[in-house]
């Protein structure tokens, strides 16, 4: 999901949008609307799982007291061992997010038979779905670029369309991507196919008008955000369900401190600044000099201050050598900072603090307890152009679940070097940073206990009986 300030919001949604060997796993999503998340560890208590008899499945009744949707779901009777299913996902955190959903659909019905195809990336299509549409290329953001890729996204629609009123499945289930899937649902339901929303659009930051199309094309919306299904009921939908925030429960670093510090060549002792600019080239370029900056600032103050480059799992190290060399800063690499990839949470689960790009990865962060400031910075055009339509005093999810500014946020023109190196500096100062890992807690408390894919899963489950 994309963090409401900025990628969804000032971007208009992209349309469609341990030792050695350890460090060399993959992270399990992107780094940012790096992002991502690893398999559902399940909910708290010990659920049954549906099993089938006459080729049918046969009821179960799976209570879940003090989560998020504590509901009594029941999964009953789907009218045969296999069901069919089509999945759209546009963007990298839509992609992890689909990806753990399928993951945890075989875990809640393992005895039925699922034909899954649909918009994949990466991570879904390693989980086995079928990509009718590859989606890698499909997460694109700004007017211009958008604007370029229309015949692209196209192609995309028509070859989903079509292939869902032919091989007609019991349910379409759209994971965030608004500008493209709020489309998709409008031609699909008018077919007659059931359509199931993960992962509301954040219509609550702008654009609050497409509620209609919610309201008349979306049979079932999955709600990440504790907030959400009070702001639809407000205006009359209330098909609409709270399953907890997916990355709640499920973000851990795979290594301490000591061994990140060890396996980059750090100090243990003395401070650690992570720089997050994003898993987009245009954010690598737009954020990473004014972060680049304000390290310069802090190093002069602070020379004890260590930093740490994160590169985002979808972009490569070279791409943020190149920007260090044409601001000649690469002589002085190896003293001052470090670059890391694949090692985003550990990153910032060894980090006294973070500049870190509005995305996802701003609630990575909070779930590791990591103090930080939420920074962004778009072309001219899409800001001016954009910006008009927000609704909300906030752009961090952080500080939209809280319902206050707790994390400072830097953007558009407020983010420079002298700005977020006194913001990070601040950070170092033990009492402010305890104060921040406090609200922090606070915030990730509100998120859930983990299982949340589980729970949607069983939710699609219940729908596709009815």
């Amino acid at each position: 999901m994309q963090e409401a300030g900025c990628r969804s919001r000032r971007q208009g949604q992209a349309a469609g949008a341990g030792g050695r060997g350890r460090r060399q796993e993959q992270e399990a999503g992107a780094g940012g609307r790096g992002r991502g998340q690893g398999q559902e560890a399940g909910d708290s208590i010990t659920q049954p799982s549906p099993s089938t008899e006459n080729g049918k499945m046969k009821s179960v009744e799976c209570q879940m007291p003090n989560e998020p949707c504590s509901l009594s779901v029941i999964i009953s009777i789907v009218p045969s061992q296999s069901l069919r299913l089509m999945i759209v996902a546009g963007e990298p955190s839509g992609d992890a997010h689909g990806a753990a959903l399928m993951r945890a659909l075989r875990d809640v019905a393992p005895d039925l038979s699922l034909e899954i195809f649909g918009a994949a990336g990466p991570q879904m299509r390693a989980a086995g779905i079928e990509p009718v549409v590859q989606s890698d290329d499909l997460s694109i953001l700004g007017l211009l670029e958008i604007g370029r890729a229309l015949p692209k996204f196209w192609r995309a629609f028509q070859a989903l369309r079509r292939t869902a009123i032919e091989r007609h499945p019991d349910a379409v289930i759209l994971v965030d991507w608004p500008d493209f899937n709020l489309r998709l649902a409008r031609s699909l339901h008018r077919r007659g196919l059931k359509t199931i929303y993960y992962i509301s659009p954040q219509l609550w930051a702008w654009r609050s008008h497409r509620v209609k199309t919610i309201a008349r094309h979306v049979d079932l919306l999955l709600a990440i955000l504790p907030f959400e299904p009070e702001w639809y009921g407000e205006r009359g939908v209330h098909h609409v369900e709270f399953v907890g925030h997916p990355l709640a429960g499920e973000v851990a670093a795979r290594y301490d401190r000591e061994d990140f510090c060890r396996f980059n060549d750090l100090d243990l002792s003395r401070p650690i600044i992570s720089l997050l600019p994003g898993s987009r080239l245009k954010e690598l370029q737009r954020i990473l000099p004014a972060m680049l900056d304000a390290a310069a600032l802090i190093a002069s103050e602070r020379p004890d201050v260590q930093f740490v480059l994160v590169v985002a799992p979808s972009r490569s190290p070279q791409e943020a050598k190149q920007i260090l060399s044409a601001r000649g800063l690469a002589p002085t690499l190896p003293e001052n900072l470090r670059i890391v990839h694949h090692e985003t949470r550990e990153a910032l689960a060894a980090s006294d603090a973070a500049a870190v790009a509005s995305g996802t990865v701003t609630l990575e962060a909070a779930l590791l307890g990591t103090p930080m400031v939420i920074v962004y910075k778009e072309s001219a055009l899409n800001w001016h152009t954009l910006g008009n339509l927000i609704t909300t005093d906030h752009y961090g999810l952080v500080n939209l679940i809280a319902g206050k500014r707790i994390v400072t946020e830097l953007m558009q023109n407020e983010l420079n070097g002298r700005r977020l190196a006194a913001e990070l500096l601040s950070l170092l100062d033990r009492q402010r940073n305890e104060e921040m890992r406090n609200r922090l807690r606070e915030v990730v408390q509100q998120l859930g206990n983990g299982g949340a894919s589980r729970r949607a899963a069983e939710r699609i489950l219940a729908a596709v009986s009815r």
